[in-house]
């Protein structure tokens, strides 16, 4: 895997940055990194903040580490951690370091230790709940725990004991002693450890207390030699707290903390917490479900690296909400697949066309370029035969001028073919149309017929030699710009219509499709397999964003006048 080259453009951050590198600060280094608490699959809205991280250290010489900030292990797990190593890896970005903050979790401890003999820590037997209301709120003051004047030795037997196991979950909490009258809660007296009788998926039981978040990201940063801690912007009453522990403590290296907001994305959810409650709910297909907003999801459907990253570098980085529409996604990916998708020929809904003139038995073998624009992709082999299928949708018994396509009495074009004329239908009992039969003009193999007015092009396959194939076509998650998951009745914001599944055939040549190609299917989309599905004989694929229609749009603004 070769690591990304595009450099990230200017914001507010790059402008920071630049004026540290210029002033000599942190010696000039540039150090980065990316947290991830394993509790779930990395999403759109981490890429952002994966590219900025590992962007602004690349641009300026630097380096990013890997950090899973494994502290909670009830919510944590290896699978976790293996994903989201996946997803940075294919996005094409490269760690200098692994870490985890579990690898500090005796240093942790011996600072909290340090912390009690400053008296700046002290050991709270109060219960949860007593602790959140006696922390007051945005209007009302803190009030002091009645344990916070514990001596100095007896904190610090008290958290020799919870570290030994002597207490049961919740019995005490370690709390730093700062200002419970502060303005901003996060500073009034903030737990940073508690007791969790659990097995750690890195340390296994070696440890029954467990450090806080805000606690450990600042003192993991110091250690690891971060010169910039990039964050969301809802740490940003959080950065008191960073910078007060590590003055206490003074650490050898203070790195800065800076904010950006967050990416908000139409149609979806982006919180692992939510995330996790859809696939639990068994409301999608697991973490690499299609229509979720995971990249392991993003890349079963078809998404590009390159579109992601383009993607990240448009939306730019502000402190401004950062509400972005899904077709600005959808956008970067089809101009990233537009140069380098392969052509082929799908039908997703069949109807039966015979042409009556041709001869029976006779197969042509027509050469086809795999791309119209780029003749280093080769050519491809498309039988036609006397029976073919076409698209439902590309035939009309009667339409107006506006529709290009196959009409009764009218000529169209097949793709790479011959110009045909739909002569007659005919019906089932139930009055569909099973079949058209038409006519085809042998002297238009690759040339427009002269003094004839041709409505348009359409795709098509032949019924001999087509594959069966099953298409999942996707529509947004949710019907609702910004969905609200905290309401109640929340799955009534669900599309009932987000996966359709499509049943159809696609050329012969995409018997060796491969699974890691994007394919456009010509009027219909761009494409992938979709290996994890199992359609049995049938080839599976899953649809990774429509082509601009014209025609839909038109027709779809006429049935809404009507």
């Amino acid at each position: 895997m070769n690591e990304t080259t595009e450099k990230y453009p200017a914001n507010f951050i790059r402008t920071i940055i630049e004026k540290d590198v210029q002033a000599g600060k942190h010696s000039g280094r540039v150090v980065t990194r990316f947290p991830p608490e394993p509790n779930g699959y990395l999403h759109i809205g981490h890429a952002k903040a994966i590219c900025l991280n590992f962007g602004m250290a690349r641009d300026f010489g630097g380096s990013t580490n890997l950090r899973f900030d494994d502290t909670n292990p009830l919510k944590e797990n290896a699978e976790f951690m293996e994903s989201m190593q996946t997803d940075i890896t294919w996005l094409g970005f490269e760690w200098r370091e692994l870490r985890n903050a579990s690898d500090y979790f005796e240093q942790l401890f011996n600072f909290a230790v340090q912390l009690i003999n400053k008296d700046r820590a002290y050991v709270d037997s109060q219960t949860a709940e007593q602790i959140r209301v006696n922390r007051g709120s945005l209007t009302q003051p803190g009030t002091d725990s009645p344990f916070r004047d514990r001596t100095i030795n007896e904190n610090l037997e008290l958290f020799q004991r919870m570290r030994d196991g002597d207490f049961a979950d919740g019995e005490h909490v370690l709390r730093l002693k700062i200002d419970m009258t502060s303005p901003n809660i996060n500073m009034r007296d903030p737990t940073i450890y508690r007791i969790r009788h659990v097995i750690h998926h890195q340390t296994g039981d070696a440890w029954c207390i467990y450090p806080m978040y805000d606690y450990t990201h600042c003192i993991s940063d110091s250690l690891e030699g971060v010169t910039h801690s990039l964050c969301d912007l809802g740490f940003e009453d959080h950065r008191p707290l960073y910078d007060w522990v590590l003055n206490e403590l003074a650490m050898n290296a203070h790195p800065q903390q800076i904010e950006f907001s967050r990416l908000n994305l139409q149609y979806t959810v982006m919180s692992k917490r939510k995330l996790k409650q859809l696939v639990e709910e068994n409301l999608v297909d697991g973490w690499d479900d299609p229509r979720l907003p995971t990249l392991a999801g993003l890349r079963r459907r078809g998404y590009t690296p390159e579109a992601i990253r383009d993607f990240c570098r448009r939306i730019g980085v502000t402190k401004s909400d950062n509400n972005v529409e899904l077709a600005m996604l959808q956008s970067c990916l089809r101009e990233d697949l537009e140069g380098k998708a392969p052509r082929a020929m799908a039908v997703l809904n069949p109807v039966r066309v015979t042409i009556e003139n041709y001869p029976k038995g006779q197969v042509e073998r027509l050469s086809v370029d795999n791309h119209p624009k780029d003749e280093s992709m080769g050519q491809r082999e498309v039988p036609f035969a006397r029976d073919i299928y076409i698209d439902r949708a590309d035939f009309r018994e009667e339409a107006n001028r506006k529709y290009k396509r196959l009409v009764l009495g009218g000529e169209v074009r097949l793709r790479n073919a011959y110009v045909i004329r739909a002569d007659r239908i005919v019906r089932d009992p139930q009055g569909e149309i099973i079949e058209i039969v038409c006519t085809y003009d042998p002297e238009t193999l690759g040339r427009n017929p002269e003094s004839r007015k041709i409505r348009g092009v359409i795709h098509w396959v032949s019924a001999e030699h087509a594959l069966p194939a099953l298409f999942n076509l996707y529509e947004p998650l949710f019907t609702v710009d910004f969905p609200d998951m905290s309401v109640q009745d929340y799955r009534e914001l669900l599309n009932p219509n987000s996966r359709v599944v499509a049943e159809g055939f696609v050329e012969a040549s995409l018997g060796n499709a491969q699974s890691d190609v994007q394919y456009q299917f010509e009027r219909e989309g761009y494409f992938c397999i979709d290996n994890k599905h199992d359609g049995g004989d049938q080839l599976v694929f899953n649809r990774s964003v429509e082509l601009r229609d014209t025609w839909s749009k038109i027709e779809g603004r006429e049935e809404a006048q009507r």
